[in-house]
């Protein structure tokens, strides 16, 4: 009896942490250098669904300032940012994790966008006010893949 309850506990416990609502972006704890340790949602990111979110032009559009060679079959690739091939061995999953939420918090001046802020902005349209560019678990998923990105 008692082992039973321990393994209802556990499996609820569980499912909670699965279903448990994404981490709003004001709600987002920022590490010294702009890095974010915990994960925005109860979910692992799914890499597949984070390479489709990358080349993406309507969505993450990493290609129109990046290179990766993961994507050759891809057309023009920008050059205004860095090259991401070997992206995971430069920088670990809490700093990629910080960069995709809000790269400001670690690259001064950058002209990357902060893909999970809702709010702060100037001259924004009303109908973007509110809203983020990606989801937290779309955030999760082009993690995912990212750190695949290794030399």
């Amino acid at each position: 009896m008692r082992l039973t309850i321990i393994t209802l506990a556990a499996a609820v416990a569980l499912s909670s942490t699965a279903f448990a609502e994404p981490t709003a972006p004001g709600n987002i704890k920022f590490g010294e250098n702009g890095e974010v340790e915990l994960a925005l949602t109860g979910v692992a990111g799914d890499a597949a669904s984070g390479r489709k979110l990358f080349m993406n032009r309507k969505k993450g559009n990493c290609l129109a300032c990046h290179v990766n060679s993961d994507m050759a079959e891809q057309t023009f690739h920008g050059e205004v940012g860095p090259e991401l091939d070997g992206v995971a061995d430069r920088w670990d999953a809490a700093e990629l994790r910080g960069i995709l939420v809000n790269s400001k918090n670690m690259f001064e001046g950058t002209i990357m966008p902060a893909f999970y802020r809702d709010s702060g902005y100037n001259r924004i349209l009303k109908k973007f006010d509110g809203t983020t560019i990606l989801s937290a678990q779309e955030v999760e998923d082009l993690l995912a893949y990212v750190i695949t990105l290794k030399e």
